[in-house]
This record gives C-alpha cells, sequence and structure tokens, in this order.
C-alpha cells in the first residue's frame, strides 16, 4: 500500500513538474514582456521548472495537470532603462542616467496533457506533453531617463503602465526515464514555440517573440520506505534571434532541485531551490547596458497531498520561491498551486516493473 501511494505521488508529481516547466517558462515569458526575455534579464527558462521527483518515471497513460501561478518581480538600472530606451525611441548611442525601475505582476494559468508511454525504450519509459498558457501581465516603468548625445538631451520622466490579457507560447516537451531501485534517471528536451501574444512596441506581452530549444537530464534519490527524496536537474537554453529586434540571448544554464519527506501515505513536505546563470552575453543590448548575463539564486517551501476520487488518483500541491542574489535580471518572488490527475490507476506492483 506504501508503494502504491509513492507510485501515485511520483506519477501526480510527474505532471506536476511538466505544468511547472510550462509555466514557469510561460511566466518566464509575461516577465520578460517586461524587457523582451533576456534582453532585459528575462530567460526562456524560468528556474524553478522542475522539483521532487522529477527523474521518477510515471503511471502509463494519460495525464492532466493545471496550475494557478503568481509572480512579482522588478528590476531597476539598466535592465529598465533599456526598454525605456526602446519605447522612447532614444539612440542606442546614447549616455544615459538610469533611474528607472519596471515592477510586473503576473497571474497565469496553464494546461499541460502528457502520455506516458508503457512499453519501455531503450530500457526507459518516454513520456510527451504540450502545455498552454493564458493570463494577464501588467507592467509598469517609474522614474526618470536623460539619455544625452553631445549637446543634445532628451528626458523621459513619469510613469508607463500596460496590461495584457490573451494567450502565451506553446511549449513540447519530450522526456525519457530509468529506475534502478532507489536510483531514478532522465533527459529531456523541450522548446518555446512563438505562437503568443506578442509585440516588441508593447511594454507587456504574453509570448517571448523568439524560439528557443532547452535539454538536460537529472537524477532522483528515492527511498520508498523512508520516504527520503532528493532531486536534482540541470540543462541548457539556446535561444533563437528575436526578429522583431535582432537580439539574441546567450547560452543560459540552469539546475533546479527538490528534496522531500514524506510524512505518510498521501502527505509530504520540503523545500524547492533553483540556480540559474549564463555562460556567454547576449547580442544586441545597449551599449549603456553593457554585457546582459543574468543569474539569479531561489529557495523556498514545498508540501503536498494524494487522494483518489474514484478511479482517478488527484495530486495538489503548493511550493514558493523567494529570490536574491540576482544579477542583470529582474527578481522577486513566486508562488504555485497545482492540481494534477492520473487517468490510469498506479500499478499494484512497483514502477520498476512496469517499465522494465
Amino acid at each position: 500500500m506504501v508503494k502504491r501511494a509513492y507510485e501515485t505521488i511520483g506519477a501526480a508529481r510527474k505532471m506536476l513538474r511538466l505544468v511547472t516547466a510550462a509555466g514557469i517558462t510561460a511566466i518566464g515569458v509575461m516577465s520578460s514582456s517586461l524587457t523582451r526575455a533576456d534582453e532585459g534579464g528575462v530567460s526562456f527558462w524560468v528556474p524553478g521548472n522542475y522539483g521532487s521527483l522529477a527523474a521518477v518515471p510515471a503511471s502509463p497513460g494519460w495525464s492532466l495537470a493545471s496550475v494557478f501561478y503568481y509572480t512579482s518581480v522588478n528590476a531597476s538600472g539598466g535592465i529598465a532603462a533599456q526598454r525605456e530606451f526602446e519605447l522612447g525611441n532614444f539612440s542606442r548611442a546614447a549616455s544615459a542616467n538610469l533611474n528607472v525601475k519596471l515592477t510586473a505582476h503576473a497571474p497565469l494559468g496553464f494546461i499541460d496533457p502528457s502520455y506516458a508511454f508503457a512499453s519501455p525504450i531503450l530500457g526507459g519509459q518516454l513520456s510527451l506533453d504540450m502545455a498552454g498558457v493564458v493570463g494577464n501581465n501588467s507592467t509598469k516603468l517609474d522614474g526618470t531617463l536623460t539619455a544625452s548625445i553631445g549637446r543634445i538631451t532628451a528626458t523621459r520622466s513619469g510613469r508607463i503602465t500596460d496590461a495584457i490579457t490573451n494567450f502565451g507560447d506553446l511549449y513540447p516537451r519530450a522526456s525519457m526515464r530509468w529506475n534502478a531501485g532507489v536510483n531514478n534517471y532522465m533527459v529531456y528536451l523541450t522548446g518555446d514555440i512563438p505562437a503568443g501574444a506578442y509585440s516588441s512596441t508593447r511594454l507587456a506581452n504574453l509570448g517571448i517573440g523568439h524560439g528557443a530549444i532547452d535539454w538536460g537530464g537529472g537524477y532522483t534519490y528515492f527511498d520508498q520506505k523512508g520516504g527520503q527524496e532528493f532531486s536534482a536537474v540541470g540543462g541548457l537554453t539556446h535561444n533563437f534571434v528575436n526578429p522583431s529586434t535582432n537580439y539574441q540571448n546567450g547560452l543560459d544554464w540552469h539546475v533546479d532541485w527538490g528534496a522531500s519527506q514524506f510524512l505518510s501515505q498521501t502527505a509530504f513536505v520540503g523545500a524547492v531551490g533553483y540556480f540559474y546563470g549564463q555562460l556567454n552575453a547576449d547580442t544586441g543590448s545597449l551599449p549603456i547596458v553593457g554585457p546582459v548575463e543574468s543569474r539569479v539564486i531561489g529557495v523556498g517551501p514545498q508540501f503536498g497531498f494524494i487522494f483518489p476520487i474514484g478511479s482517478l488518483q488527484v495530486y495538489l500541491g503548493f511550493k514558493a520561491y523567494k529570490e536574491f542574489d540576482n544579477h542583470d535580471r529582474p527578481s522577486g518572488w513566486n508562488a504555485w498551486v497545482t492540481l494534477s490527475i492520473a487517468f490510469t490507476p498506479p500499478p499494484a506492483q512497483p514502477m520498476t516493473a512496469a517499465i522494465y
């Protein structure tokens, strides 16, 4: 019974990972709307995509996850001024006093259907999903920007606000997972299809305006008897050129982690965190901003519950992150409430028996 409960959590948490990945990516999209992705220090890959039980194989069949996500971020100096320069049509060759602050708030909703194959492929389990997002992005710029070229000076002061409610980009993903006792391994490939609402002339957007490819791998230690778990997933993001601005984000790296302790067959508590940074600078940034190489660290709590509804297995979870040590990137906090449903009941035997 305990094993079955843990397997159910693994399946539900797998759905959480998928929605969180899509959701956080899209929130990155919305936050990036403030300054157009890494052009202002916000990446396609929003840290926190993966967490606990990231590499544990899921119950075969269809699953559906939905999440409500809320984030609040702010930035100042060069990050905010870069967007102000574009909206104000200032010359890129100008020097400036960067007395500008940018803030954004974004509630989002995500839907992420996924399918996990029952038959093993290369000794592991293949999962496919396609996530979508709808939500609101409210952004504002406050302060005074003074730009100068020689004896010519232009000043823009006050407040610029913008808001949008629409659909964001699409996020396909393919994952492979393997189990060997308490050790679990995974690799994934995901990316951004720029189909969401985006315009380089807007302050707030729901799409990032360019494609991206992200790949990586992870590991989960999961002791079903003791209920202890630890997961870590690392990856790299290659960003394509934004055709509206001829701006290209640098190569991003990221590590997401989660640790949890099961208190019973149906409840767990733990912690989550992430490390994010760029390996090389963006191309196309303003000379006054200099090389844009973002980084940030985030940590926070998590807890979750599982319960049956008829033949369905349902997962309800919460996690939140507080960011610090940020550089060339808006920072703040974000919180997630996730509801995941597995349409295929978990097997009576351990998941490894279903995979191999």
